[in-house]
């Protein structure tokens, strides 16, 4: 009976072992989740535009990633009820970081197109999607 349990135990924990998402995935779902809450507290009208990415290249997902932190915090909230939801999201987003991949990419935040505050976190939303995707095939 008792090697039953044992058995049963060991199984259990070696199924759930492997079903088990990666760290550093769940992170990224996470920040996916943030920034989708924050498309809808934030401010769009009579706000400035903001250096937006569009699919950079492997090598400069760190150098974008950068780029929208750095745009986040000229984001704003959309009223005063929102105000705390969007604080804590922006706080989230600071905090993000990705590893560097130490290659050196051409291009720099000022040479992206500036586009509205919601368009910008699409473009975020984006970016993190092909993060999670690239850190898949690297077996993370």
């Amino acid at each position: 009976m008792e090697r039953m349990i044992i058995f049963c135990m060991l199984f259990f924990c070696s199924s759930m072992a492997l079903t088990a998402a990666p760290y550093k995935i769940v992170k990224y779902k996470q920040l996916h989740k943030t920034i989708t809450l924050l498309q809808n507290t934030v401010k769009d009208q009579d706000v400035e535009l903001l250096h937006t990415p569009e699919n950079p290249v492997d090598e400069c997902l760190f150098t974008a990633v950068a780029c929208f932190q750095k745009g986040t915090l000229k984001l704003q909230p959309e009223n005063s009820k929102v105000n705390s939801t969007f604080n804590q999201a922006i706080t989230v987003l600071k905090k993000f970081t990705l590893r560097d991949s130490g290659k050196q990419c051409e291009s720099s935040c000022e040479s992206y197109e500036k586009k509205k505050p919601k368009e910008f976190l699409k473009s975020f939303e984006k970016l993190i999607q092909k993060v999670i995707r690239h850190t898949r095939a690297e077996g993370y």
